[in-house]
């Protein structure tokens, strides 16, 4: 029987024999994000209510936000949770008016982005603590949930409606089921996520890695079950 077409590719250090089985094998490893779409964690059952007592820090975090967004800005730098870096980020919002919706993700996300890390502990002497963007940037520190609340409001600013972004409560099955924040954000039917891990906005189907446990944004809160 005349052999199968093969193919040899060799070094110093080993010599492997490529035959169609072998090629196939390959590109299918080379596609398996698309073969593992159907597979992401963001495909679950949902229940929604506008119930948002459940959520203090939440709420809370709203309310101060309320207070602190009519500061003048000839106020920054002299009163507390008002710093002079407000009028930088206003000033690179403006930059983005009226351009499309994926092009203002990408450079919230790497703007936001920049705050260094710092979990609550050092930063407020608190276990948990969701600031406000003010406060983000007064103690130019965050951590995953203030990194996706300052997102939220800056795309609010943009005139990006509450009703289109979810503030998502994740489980990071990567580090062992740690809870994250990230914002979602729906273009259409697609939801897109904004993560502080993450450089790159990604297609929620295009994550295996999280759990979704809860969301939540100025109206209302979603549960998550699996389908």
């Amino acid at each position: 029987m005349k052999p199968k077409p093969s193919a040899t590719f060799s070094n110093s250090f080993y010599s492997v024999r490529v035959t169609p089985l072998l090629l196939a094998i390959i590109l299918h490893l080379i596609y398996l994000p698309d073969v593992f779409a159907a597979r992401s964690l963001f495909v679950m059952e949902e229940t929604r209510s506008g119930n948002l007592s459940f959520f203090p820090k939440w709420t809370g975090e709203m309310d101060r936000y309320s207070e602190q967004v009519g500061t003048p800005d000839s106020q920054c730098g002299k009163i507390k949770f008002y710093p002079c870096e407000v009028k930088e980020w206003k000033a690179f919002l403006q930059t983005l008016e009226h351009k499309p919706l994926r092009q203002q993700l990408e450079a919230v996300n790497d703007y936001i982005n920049q705050h260094p890390y710092i979990i609550d502990q050092l930063n407020w002497g608190l276990n948990d603590y969701w600031a406000t963007p003010f406060e983000m940037m007064d103690v130019d520190g965050a951590d995953c949930e203030d990194y996706a609340i300052s997102k939220f409001y800056s795309l609010r600013r943009l005139g990006v409606p509450g009703d289109q972004m979810r503030l998502m409560i994740v489980q990071d099955l990567n580090l062992g089921g740690i809870i994250h924040a990230v914002l979602g954000v729906y273009d259409g039917d697609d939801l897109l996520i904004l993560d502080n891990q993450v450089t790159q906005v990604m297609p929620a189907l295009k994550i295996y890695h999280y759990r979704p446990i809860y969301s939540v944004n100025e109206n209302s809160w979603w549960a998550y079950q699996p389908k």
